[in-house]
């Protein structure tokens, strides 16, 4: 199992979390995005309609009828209900039941630093695991830190 901690400095999610999306679509994945803020549920919604005007992300808000048939799904809990097999935590709190999935992709800003690095640590001992750490440069440009 892979875990992907990135660490935004520079881009928002809203422009990161796309692209992780496209690609993972492009492989044939499906995604959880995980979001406990309503609010910020719907922005994330609004934000894969229109984040660029050439492309198009299939995807829907959990709770709708028909959640199984969104390869990008958005929802408040771990409960991939679309089969994916991806799930990428946008508001920063670790959850252990990321590790059910065959890939977690953990996004987290300032704010939420030390919950990160806590995660990254209690996930060191796991023989299971693949972390990763990534950083933005000066420049944006992602850079594998860890």
């Amino acid at each position: 199992m892979k875990v992907d901690f990135y660490h935004l400095t520079t881009s928002p999610l809203e422009r990161v979390l796309p692209r992780i999306a496209e690609r993972i679509l492009a492989e044939g994945g499906r995604l959880l995005v995980v979001e406990g803020d309503p609010a910020r549920r719907a922005a994330l919604d609004k934000t894969l309609w229109s984040y660029a005007p050439d492309s198009f992300l299939p995807h829907g808000l959990a709770g709708g009828d028909h959640d199984r048939q969104q390869p990008v799904l958005i929802a408040p809990d771990m409960v991939a209900t679309n089969e994916a097999r991806n799930v990428a935590i946008a508001d920063g709190e670790w959850r252990n039941g990321a590790l059910g999935f065959d890939r977690a992709f953990h996004f987290f800003d300032e704010d939420r630093i030390a919950d990160a690095r806590t995660a990254w640590k209690g996930l060191a001992a796991r023989d299971d695991i693949e972390r990763r750490y990534w950083k933005q440069s000066d420049t944006g440009r992602w850079e594998q830190a860890a």
